[in-house]
């Protein structure tokens, strides 16, 4: 027994000194096998090269003979059999996959081989010997053989040209190849244009039509699929418009050199019932089928009604349609797991995640703190990989795979998580972080920006006040700037990004903490108002609340985050600002036009202070001291702001959101955008909650309780279980409703207030009923 496991032991050694040679190995030159053929290699080797050389100050030169003493990086073909003497037992140990895409890489002495099972494959297996290298003048090889094929068959971004954009309409066709290089680095193996005719953008640097051109020639170059997404957003019942898109959608086709698939969203845009689009869809078929053969149109049910869905569900099983990919689920589609139940086996369910945005979205962050709702808004700088592993961990074993929604650059690290993770759902985010810093931002500090670009997105996590890593993160930030090497990759904007968010975040925080001291110190002098007097009152909150204007006005993080934005643009075309660089509205990442917008309630109080200036001195009296006293209810009484989470102690937060990102057990904060961002509306009438749980201990079993509450819509309150009086009345911003509370209810000295999950279902989201503020009043007997 004890010589099995020696024997044993020195195999397995064996293997790893096979594998991994002598430490790291200096690559000096590429090898290429004659058996892959001109058409297969140009394109691999010239990748392969021109990346290397970005990153090294010793280029690799081309060999035309295998070299066993220098490292060298073998491109072989599947049939190549010209192996190295005793390594047979390494390449059964790591066997050349048989999946499409599939590659090995084989680590034998200072000899790299790297083999793909076809085009695609070698083109995966030359970007994982990338992300793994190391660059250090030289390029290095420390890493280990592995034999791998892709999870999923679908695993690809939707980055389209168009004026929604926030970046990608500044670029040209040699930005976009760059950019399908660095994917296909992280194993994506599609694209999605958005090649419509609509609104133009300023920044265009080609026209759309000649765009869309030269997105499907790199497609086609890269052996990329090529998706456009084509929304109909018209009535089809109108016929001239009907004619008009099948005409356009046919000289489309006439033009690009590749197409794989036509995705038509049932909504988001678009408003016709499944009855007339897939009439519609079956035409496009027949002329899809004339310019390209083999490519399929796919819908999402984006909109649909359960009725409307199952149509859909029973047309496929019915009809079978050979024109139809599959479906699509995307926001405001039916649950994943429904729509595969029901999916006839041979179409395919595609996933459609935003990864762009972060609030009024498909997958919000979880209890944001308002302070970043309010200036990071709904497309900030993003980094998530925790969440983004989270949420493919409980949506994949749905779906074929996924082309995510994309709007901009600022989501750079999502789109690489996704791509791995959808090659193979177990890798650790960790190590695809560190090879995403190795590979795009330093590969001496790979490890300490892996550490930073996780405080990126930790420094979300709960109230910005408490979160004191955030500052600490901005410093992680600076000190890696500064001991880094120099970057040799020409993409300085993937640091200027990282470094501007931290930045931000640590203003953010800083004003935050500043302006909240400021809104007490006002509250206190507005509670006095009857001492005092309003004019009085008025006027010294003014000159406390305008302190907030000079605090930062020259401060050097705040000079630092316009000179990294500033380059952004010169950079990637990042459109971080309306005024200054043509964003296309404030919602589109324009993050610099909020980096001043007050985190207290300051324009609600000045607002508040016009509005009264005509009453009489009583009545201003009594509003002010309202005004001062809003939060403060009172000793023995709780107020709660139920979507901040900063000012929300009594609402419980049911899941975590590890256990629930998709939130279908528990709710989660939503926020309202008004005035294009400019609302001065009371900061909590703008965060909200529709079915909050409000949990109180420690109450005076003797005392008499109201339940105060403001928000929008109908209102169904349960306290112990037991329905109160119903608000049936829709009620709108602002409204304050009192409901009395049974006496009998707590004089266990607790309670629980919950409310009836009203079907909305009919209505805009904007016209969801929903709550803002919560207080539980102590009255005097």
């Amino acid at each position: 027994m004890l010589k099995r496991i020696g024997i044993l032991f020195i195999l397995v050694l064996c293997a790893h000194m096979l594998s991994w040679g002598n430490s790291a190995v200096i690559i000096k030159s590429v090898y290429l096998d004659p058996g892959l053929g001109d058409a297969d290699i140009f394109v691999p080797l010239e990748f392969l090269l021109e990346e290397v050389d970005k990153r090294t100050s010793d280029p690799l030169e081309q060999s035309d003979q295998v070299e066993g003493e220098g490292g060298q990086i073998l491109l072989v073909a599947p049939s190549f059999s010209d192996w190295p003497a005793g390594s047979q037992d390494l390449r059964q140990a790591y066997p050349l996959p048989g999946e499409k895409e599939g590659y090995r890489i084989l680590s034998i002495g200072r000899q790299i081989y790297v083999q793909g099972t076809d085009f695609r494959g070698l083109l995966y297996g030359i970007g994982y010997f990338l992300r793994k290298a190391v660059y250090a003048g030289t390029l290095q090889w420390e890493g280990a053989s592995i034999s791998t094929a892709p999870d999923k068959p679908v695993r690809g971004h939707q980055i389209g040209f168009r004026n929604t954009a926030n970046s990608y309409d500044a670029w040209t066709p040699g930005q976009y190849e760059q950019y399908l290089r660095d994917m296909i680095v992280f194993g994506t193996n599609s694209i999605e244009n958005t090649p419509s005719y609509g609104e133009q953008s300023p920044h265009f640097t080609l026209s759309r039509r000649r765009m869309n051109v030269e997105l499907s020639r790199l497609s086609k170059k890269y052996r990329l699929d090529y998706w456009i997404w084509t929304p109909i957003e018209f009535d089809l019942r109108n016929r001239e418009k009907a004619g008009a898109y099948l005409r356009r959608q046919e000289e489309l086709y006439r033009a690009l050199p590749r197409l794989d698939a036509v995705f038509i969203p049932g909504g988001d845009p678009g408003d016709n019932p499944p009855e007339r689009v897939l009439p519609m869809m079956e035409q496009m078929a027949r002329t899809l089928k004339k310019h390209h053969p083999e490519a399929r149109l796919w819908l999402s049910l984006q909109g649909f009604s359960p009725q409307e869905s199952q149509f859909v569900y029973d047309y496929l099983a019915r009809q079978s349609p050979r024109w139809m990919g599959g479906l699509v689920a995307g926001p405001g589609s039916p649950p994943m797991a429904e729509t595969r139940a029901a999916l006839p086996e041979q179409y395919a369910l595609r996933h459609y995640p935003d990864i762009t945005h972060t609030v009024r979205c498909q997958y919000p962050n979880w209890w944001w703190d308002p302070a970043y709702n309010f200036t990071l808004g709904r497309e900030p700088i993003n980094p998530q990989p925790r969440r983004y592993r989270n949420i493919v961990r409980h949506t994949e074993e749905y779906t074929d795979g996924f082309i995510t929604y994309s709007d901009g650059m600022h989501d750079d690290l999502n789109k690489m998580i996704w791509s791995q993770l959808g090659w193979d759902k177990a890798t650790d985010p960790g190590d695809l972080v560190k090879d995403y810093a190795n590979y795009f931002l330093d590969s001496h500090m790979a490890d300490r920006i892996a550490d930073a670009l996780f405080a990126l997105e930790q420094n979300w996590d709960g109230a910005v006040k408490y979160n004191g890593s955030v500052t600490g993160t901005l410093r992680l930030w600076q000190t890696v700037s500064r001991d880094r090497e120099l970057d040799n990759t020409g993409n300085e904007w993937r640091w200027n990004m990282y470094l501007l968010r931290a930045y931000y975040d640590a203003l953010v925080r800083k004003r935050f903490i500043y302006e909240e001291k400021l809104e007490q110190q006002a509250n206190a002098v507005m509670q006095k108002s009857k001492e005092l007097g309003s004019a009085a009152v008025i006027d010294s909150v003014k000159g406390i609340l305008n302190r907030a204007e000079s605090y930062v006005e020259h401060d050097p993080w705040k000079d630092r985050i316009y000179s990294l934005a500033d380059e952004l643009f010169r950079e990637i075309g990042y459109q971080s600002s309306v005024p200054l660089y043509r964003a296309k509205n404030p919602e589109r990442s324009a993050i610099l036009d909020f980096v001043d917008r007050p985190l207290n309630n300051r324009w609600w109080i000045e607002s508040e202070f016009e509005r009264i200036s005509g009453w009489t001195e009583s009545r201003k009296v009594e509003r002010l001291v309202q005004v001062g006293s809003w939060e403060t209810p009172g000793k023995g009484s709780f107020y709660d702001d139920v979507g901040n989470v900063y000012k929300s102690p009594h609402v419980v937060k049911l899941q975590a959101p590890d256990n629930d990102p998709l939130f279908e057990l528990s709710d989660n904060p939503g926020f309202d955008w008004w005035e294009e961002g400019y609302s001065k509306a009371r900061l909590s009438w703008m965060s909200s909650m529709r079915w909050p749980v409000m949990q109180y201990r420690g109450l005076d079993p003797g005392a008499r309780y109201i339940i105060r509450l403001t928000g929008v819509g109908e209102f169904y309150t349960y306290a112990d279980g037991q329905p109160l009086e119903a608000v049936t009345e829709r009620k709108e911003t602002g409204e304050i409703i009192e409901l009395d509370v049974p006496r009998t209810l707590t004089r266990d000295g607790t309670l629980r207030l919950t409310w009836q999950n009203k079907d909305e279902r009919h209505l805009n989201w904007r016209q969801h009923s929903r709550l803002n503020e919560i207080w539980l009043i102590k009255e005097a007997l």
